[in-house]
């Protein structure tokens, strides 16, 4: 995956902090995870103030995302690869 652009995804907010990001994730995901800074979902380095959190429903990943410039995206996108991916490599918080 070279571009976020590239992926079929849904914005859910816009110009948020990273507490908000976490805050939205923590009561709307069923499964969260904690990363730091610098992790890889769909190839691009997760940028955030750590930890910073992915929440995961099914197939679904819901992650903050911020284009330098632009501010930060709450993005949710279906990828099953990628979630597997998070629930082996990230830390686990609630499941």
């Amino acid at each position: 995956m070279g571009c976020i652009e590239q992926l079929n995804y849904e914005i859910i907010d816009k110009h948020i902090s990273f507490k908000e990001a976490a805050d939205y994730i923590t009561k709307n995901c069923p499964e969260i995870y904690e990363v730091n800074p610098g992790f890889k979902l769909f190839d691009k380095a997760i940028i955030g103030i750590p930890p910073v959190r992915i929440g995961i429903d099914g197939d679904i990943i819901t992650f903050p995302f911020t284009k330098p410039c632009h501010g930060t995206f709450l993005l949710r996108v279906s990828d099953a690869a990628e979630a597997d991916l998070v629930r082996r490599k990230a830390k686990n918080i609630k499941y």
